[in-house]
């Protein structure tokens, strides 16, 4: 029986490991703690570094329990995870609706928030739960993912033909799963996170096999919905106000096209992150280096710390594991046979590319800011757990991977 038609369910569990996967995610976890030490002088004094709250000791943890993750889900496989992705949706579902109903309701009723749901840097994004804020958006991304995989397959295995209903159809189909999270993102608000959910979803998609013309359609309004943006920022603000909301979002945007003249204000954390950068050098200023201090140096920007720590190399270094860890996810994508894990990793590759475009873009000036960290090298709980749920799903799929391939004759 060739094996390339055979269920990933009637194979062996393979004995081989992925050990290159695992060297990247070791040198990011070597990258994460020594960067978050080297942000030390910049950090707020409650947050201590040592403590039983301490950003750094948590960093540390997170990778401990994320790889214990990664063996749980090794050792049970891929076989049944849409059962489990689906589970995880409505749980993570409900803790969206509290938070929505903490700030859009109670809030705005009461003016007081629900329990565990406050507001946090302008957003209600987390359940903050004693030890550890739990952040539903991230995690719901994975699942939105995985499942997403198995609608898309789905899909392709009971559709007759390659016609344009037939694509309406699955779009109909992804919808009913993504709609109702997407909004409640949206709405916290988490633009970073409803961007990466609705471009991982699409590369998705594109893969899945639909017709071309598909791509066409979304690059013409993509490119018209940029330009009545553009038009309407440089000639019509009063109309862009009223579309997009209050003028603060205007002088964001201000703050991100001229940094020098709004370094003072909206400004202040690009401005501080180019000068950060810019005067690291070729070798940086030396570890844990406080020449200028800037507004969340542990998350969002903590490329910039990287680079006045450590200058161009450093910053070189990171970028490289970033390119490592994705050429090796597009390696697994390209010899897996199983359609379903093919998709969920192309899903994770799409994600941890956006992520790491946007994050680097936003700390250089590239692209505007929006609050997504750097994959696996910033600070944050809830992100690194969800990241981990990812690599076991992918190194399950790249030791399946192998093992069929020696199936094959």
């Amino acid at each position: 029986m060739n094996a390339r038609n055979r269920n990933l369910s009637q194979v062996r569990q393979p004995q081989k490991f992925d050990y290159i996967l695992a060297l990247i995610i070791a040198l990011f976890f070597v990258a994460s703690i020594v960067a978050i030490a080297a942000c030390k002088p910049l950090l707020p004094s409650y947050l201590s570094m040592w403590g039983l709250d301490g950003v750094l000791t948590k960093q540390i943890l997170f990778y401990i329990l994320g790889i214990v993750i990664i063996a749980v889900i090794i050792y049970f496989g891929n076989d049944n995870l849409f059962e489990f992705a689906k589970i995880g949706y409505f749980i993570f579902l409900a803790g969206l609706i509290y938070l929505f109903l903490s700030s859009q309701v109670a809030y705005r009723f009461t003016g007081h928030y629900l329990p565990l749901a406050s507001a946090v840097n302008g957003s209600t994004a987390w359940l903050q739960i004693p030890l550890l804020n739990i952040q539903p958006s991230e995690f719901m991304k994975v699942m939105l993912i995985v499942i997403s995989a198995y609608v898309i397959e789905q899909h392709n295995e009971m559709k007759e033909d390659d016609s344009f209903e037939s694509d309406i159809h699955l779009f109909i189909e992804l919808l009913k799963w993504i709609a109702a999270p997407a909004i409640l993102i949206l709405l916290q608000p988490d633009t970073g996170i409803f961007i990466l959910i609705l471009f991982s979803i699409m590369v998705m998609v594109i893969c899945s096999g639909i017709r071309r013309e598909w791509l066409i359609f979304g690059g013409i309004v993509i490119a018209l919905a940029l330009v009545i943006f553009l038009y309407l920022f440089y000639f019509n603000q009063p109309l862009f106000v009223k579309i997009f909301g209050n003028s603060y979002k205007i002088k964001r945007i201000y703050g991100w096209l001229y940094p020098e003249e709004y370094a003072t204000g909206v400004g202040l954390q690009l401005y501080s992150s180019l000068l950060a950068m810019g005067s690291g050098g070729l070798l940086g200023h030396g570890f844990q280096a406080n020449l200028i201090s800037f507004p969340e140096p542990h998350t969002d920007f903590i490329f910039a710390v990287i680079g006045m720590n450590f200058g161009l190399l450093g910053n070189l270094f990171v970028v490289g594991l970033c390119v490592a860890l994705d050429v090796r996810l597009f390696l697994i994508v390209s010899r897996s046979k199983n359609n379903i894990e093919k998709l969920m990793v192309i899903g994770f590759l799409a994600m941890f590319i956006i992520q790491q475009l946007e994050n680097i873009g936003m700390v250089v000036g590239l692209l505007p800011i929006t609050g997504i960290t750097l994959p696996l090298v910033s600070a944050g709980g809830s992100s690194m757990l969800s990241f981990m749920i990812a690599f076991g799903i992918i190194m399950n799929a790249s030791l399946k991977a192998k093992k069929l391939s020696d199936y094959v004759y």
